[in-house]
């Protein structure tokens, strides 16, 4: 085990023994205790908008950003801050509560209630929420969609992008049956590519063209059985095949007149499964939740790397292979009550998760056959147990002003049975405080501080080939999860006919960064940094132009930025940690013509991301900045049409590299890599129906 803090270990464990008996609000009560407070929206409010779907209405809802769930230790505490009737939706794999308002028709909704979290005492959340609220008996009936898009450089036309859902109510039981393809069509290239001398000279030139082509099929069947009843059920089954395909061609012309075509393949055949679902009963003045998931991943990937010489040279090339095979398991208990003014919830959870993957690697010879290169770190079989046990606590302290504590701890035992270490043992307190208040009308605040538990990728712990950069990740069988201390506030101000804004501002203090650690005396290993830091602000606004007199016009915008430290494990010098996202924005103007079924619409983004660095290398990578345009119909022939014109600017990738001959504390710089790579226009055409 890396070493901790002992000032923050006393302070983790005060707060877990503390508050080891409190517990969040139960979902119905949660509503109830604090609904003057609300704001609601009725489906009459985004009637502009012509929306064919829950989601279609949600994501027009002034000043709320959705938040995807976050890729947790299990189901653990809530992240994602949307719910369905009041409740959390624990489809861990399926994409949680929005991915199941895609599915549910626009005429389903009843109203959507945003709320601040502390106030729902759903523990893990912060800020706002929305909790949309569904009607009870809803009518047999169904949704489409159809999404083509074209690209005229680079990438194949992407033809078979939609979904069709069908869902309703036949007594107490709900169903929602879904089939849907979710495919992507990346591409890149041209000839603006360098590669240059530690002096600068140019040496080489490329000519690139990079596609990637991949297909995610996904069946599924969604059943909720109960309603407002005593006893109440929900399961949720799926399957996705999924095709993934690439290639990376170059034409490197180089001054040593050693001129090649270089190619790199990549293709991936797999699949998933889940089963999810729980069943809740009343018991001694409460509510009893028992909640089960199994997911299953079978990921076999192939990647052929090969270079023909111009000279006759016999070509030489890489062959890495990967099947990889990925469970968890997850078993948990919740019971929740109520104690006058106090809503409690005590849950317990047990977790099984293991990637068994077996690794190959082989060397292109002049005969035109692949010989095995012995890679017995690239495969092994990794395996964590984990037990966790929270206890919370929301009520109000007045009407203005909501209180939500959280505490507890969690065990796991982590092995990596390929190796000759034993299994090892960790305990970690977990716990939250956080205020939720509305000083006067028209504001809201909310203040969380919180002790987490991350996640860790299981791939990491074994060695891994990148053969398009010709680099190997060390097996890194001492890897553990990182903990922070996460202070959280947000300030939100509804400006009226104006619309709204909110600012949040954020500062993380981590153990156990998750970066990049020298390992033996030339090895590179994902691990973990003793300690690290992040702080930044975003703001969140939507701003209505009907009061200057525009009518039915809009602008959302979401802009951000982050700054963190860490210290480099080589250098001993304070950097950022690596490829962090440190500047970003989102914004679009929407108009929707009075009098008529028509909109339209333009749209900035951009996403900013800073150096990463190995041990004999720093890169940096990032896209854009992106506009775009939008028409759409809303009633054409009972559909809505949408036309979408995307990076109407000619924005373009960039890659930098510096890459050293050794180790880059030390070691000279052996060349310098840049590219400016042409993405060009994308047409995406959306069409959207009810049945």
């Amino acid at each position: 085990m890396s070493r901790r803090s002992s000032s923050r270990d006393l302070a983790g464990e005060c707060l877990a023994a503390t508050l080891i008996l409190l517990a969040p609000v139960s979902a119905n009560a949660q509503i109830d205790q604090a609904a003057a407070s609300a704001k609601i929206f009725t489906p009459a409010d985004f009637a502009r908008f012509a929306p064919r779907t829950a989601y279609d209405m949600l994501t027009q809802v002034p000043g709320f950003t959705i938040r995807s769930a976050d890729d947790t230790r299990g189901l653990g505490e809530a992240s994602e801050n949307v719910l369905i009737n009041g409740q959390r939706v624990t489809d861990k794999s399926g994409g949680g509560a929005t991915a199941q308002l895609k599915k549910v028709p626009a005429g389903d909704v009843e109203r959507i209630e945003i709320k601040e979290a502390a106030s729902l005492g759903i523990a893990g959340l912060t800020g706002q929420v929305a909790n949309v609220i569904l009607k009870a008996d809803r009518k047999a009936s169904g949704t489409y969609s159809w999404s083509p898009q074209l690209r005229p450089h680079f990438a194949k036309p992407r033809w078979l992008a939609g979904s069709v859902n069908y869902s309703g109510t036949s007594g107490a039981l709900g169903y929602t049956l879904s089939l849907a393809n979710n495919p992507g069509r990346g591409a890149m290239g041209g000839n603006d590519y360098r590669i240059l001398s530690p002096d600068g000279v140019v040496i080489e030139k490329r000519d690139q063209v990079y596609w990637n082509s991949f297909d995610q099929a996904r069946l599924s069947a969604i059943l909720k059985y109960g309603g407002e009843g005593p006893v109440r059920a929900n399961l949720n089954l799926a399957f996705e095949p999924y095709w993934n395909r690439g290639d990376n061609f170059q034409r490197r012309v180089r001054i040593d007149r050693n001129d090649n075509d270089w190619d790199n393949r990549r293709r991936t055949h797999g699949f998933k499964y889940d089963v999810g679902g729980d069943i809740s009963v009343p018991l001694g003045g409460g509510r009893l939740k028992l909640i089960g998931l199994r997911h299953f991943e079978h990921a076999p990937a192939t990647y052929d790397q090969r270079t023909d010489y111009d000279s006759g040279a016999p070509s030489t090339g890489t062959r890495y292979g990967q099947d990889s095979k990925i469970g968890e398991t997850i078993g948990r208990l919740e019971y929740r009550w109520k104690g006058g003014r106090n809503d409690w919830t005590l849950s317990m959870e047990r977790a099984d998760n293991r990637l068994a993957q077996r690794s190959s690697l082989a060397s292109l010879q002049p005969d035109g056959d692949y010989v095995d290169i012995p890679f017995p770190q690239g495969s092994g079989t990794v395996v964590e147990k984990r037990y966790e046990a929270i206890a919370a606590l929301s009520r109000p302290l007045s009407s203005k002003l909501d209180l939500q504590l959280a505490g507890g701890a969690e065990y796991s035992e982590l092995a990596d049975l390929g190796s000759t270490e034993p299994a090892r043992r960790f305990f970690r307190p977990k716990g939250s405080a956080a205020l939720a208040w509305r000083p006067a009308a028209g504001w809201d605040a909310s203040l969380k501080f919180e002790r987490k538990v991350g996640q860790i990728n299981f791939y990491d712990f074994l060695a891994n080939q990148d053969i398009t950069n010709d680099r190997e990740n060390d097996a890194n069988p001492n890897l553990v999860p990182p903990q922070s201390w996460e202070l959280t506030g947000e300030l939100g101000r509804n400006l009226g006919r104006w619309g709204k804004t909110r600012l949040k501002l954020y500062r993380h203090w981590v153990e156990d960064i998750v970066d990049r650690i020298p390992v033996g005396i030339d090895g590179d290993a994902v691990g973990n940094l003793p300690n690290a830091t992040r702080w930044g602000m975003e703001s969140i606004s939507t701003i209505q132009f009907e009061p200057i007199g525009w009518k039915g016009a809009k602008l959302d915008a979401q802009i951000g930025f982050e700054r963190s430290r860490v210290r480099d494990p080589l250098t001993g010098e304070d950097r950022v940690i690596s490829n962090t996202r440190d500047h970003w924005a989102d914004v679009t103007l929407r108009h929707d013509i009075p009098g008529t079924q028509v909109a339209w619409g333009l749209g900035l983004s951009l996403d900013h991301y800073g150096r990463a660095y190995y041990l004999d290398e720093i890169n940096q990578s990032w896209e854009g900045p992106y506009s775009s345009a939008f028409i759409e119909l809303k009633d054409v022939k009972g559909l809505k049409v949408n036309f979408q014109v995307f990076n109407l600017n000619d924005g373009h990738v960039r890659n930098y590299r510096t890459v050293y001959s050794g180790r880059r504390s030390t070691a000279p710089v052996s060349f310098y890599e840049r590219q400016h790579q042409m993405v060009g226009p994308l047409f995406t055409l959306t069409v959207q129906g009810t049945f």
